[in-house]
Order: C-alpha cells, then structure tokens, then sequence
C-alpha cells in the first residue's frame, strides 16, 4: 500500500527540445522529481486569446509527490517561456510498488 505522501504526475508542454531538457534538467538536479519523461514532437490544439491554436509541443511527464508541487509550479513559471505554461497535476493512485518505494527514495 503507498504512503499517505501522495505521489502524482505533472504534465508540462514546453516550445521546444531545449526548454524541455532545460525544465527537466532543473526539476531533476532541484531533486523536485524522481523522474521526467520528454515526449517530442505533440501536436497540441487549444484555445487562446479568442480562438483555437495550434503548436507543435514537447511533453514532459514528471513523476514527483504533492509536497513539491508548489516548488516545482512556482520554479516552471520562472524559467518556462509560456505565459501561461501548462502545469496539471494528476494523482498517481496505484501501481508498481517497487517503483513507488523508489520515487519515495529518490524525493527524501
């Protein structure tokens, strides 16, 4: 069964290769993540300022828990070039249990 500290997933799209191995880089020397995944190339279609948009995106899966999720926002607004970046937590609510003793090991 996995602690109380729950552990969650964050989505993060970024413009390009170098900011995503940029924001990456950063989450994971901070030690604000266990793990970050960079999914090139996602088409993303979405409204803006009035109307749909569409860009080409990297996607950045980060595996971390909720105690670091105010760090890890306030650090991406700092360095991201969105003005809105995308920041979506979702919870991780099972799997891997030795994974998850891992992601508890890497985040203390």
């Amino acid at each position: 069964m996995m602690e109380q500290q729950s552990k969650i997933v964050i989505l993060i799209t970024t413009s390009s290769e170098g900011e995503a191995r940029k924001v990456a880089d950063l989450l994971l020397n901070e030690r604000k993540a266990a793990c970050v995944n960079i999914v090139p190339k996602v088409e993303s279609l979405f409204w803006w300022q009035g109307k749909i948009e569409s860009a080409q995106e990297n996607l950045l899966i980060v595996k971390t828990n909720t105690a670091k999720l105010k760090e890890i926002t306030d650090l991406i607004k700092k360095v991201h070039t969105y003005e809105v970046p995308e920041i979506i937590a979702l919870p991780i609510i099972g799997g891997n249990e030795d994974y998850i003793k891992w992601l508890d090991a890497i985040l203390k």
